[in-house]
């Protein structure tokens, strides 16, 4: 089963490696902490408060090639949790087929901000119970 989930919160830390995006149930209370990396968490931090670079960024260009190509990006989904890190996919609509692409959960939520509205997120109900 696949959860909806929000995101929720962006912790950004000039002194760590490792930066937090934190999702949230839509219809529940539970929480998913991600590690991401420094470049992510800043595409989604610049995303959410409408920040526009003056030229497009990697997130910019993977929205732009989706969209040129004839595809219609349909969900991000965090499929696995394995030996402490996630996995997703992003679900892409294309002549009446899904494709899915293997990706950091990152890349999918960075990607999912650049839509508006956002693309949705879902994560495994597997993924929920061995994270807690």
């Amino acid at each position: 089963m696949l959860v909806p989930m929000e995101l929720a919160r962006i912790i950004i830390s000039e002194i760590n490696d490792q930066q937090v995006v934190f999702l949230r149930e839509i219809d529940g209370e539970r929480t998913l902490p991600i590690l991401i990396g420094i470049f992510e968490a800043t595409s989604i931090d610049r995303r959410v408060q409408s920040i526009e670079p003056q030229r497009p960024l990697t997130h910019d260009l993977l929205k732009s090639a989706i969209t040129e190509l004839g595809g219609e990006v349909q969900d991000v989904v965090i499929t696995n949790l394995k030996d402490h890190t996630y996995y997703a996919v992003i679900r892409i609509r294309k002549d009446g087929e899904v494709i899915e692409l293997d990706s950091r959960p990152s890349d999918a939520i960075a990607l999912s901000v650049h839509f508006d509205p956002h693309v949705p997120i879902l994560v495994s109900e597997d993924v929920l119970n061995a994270s807690i």
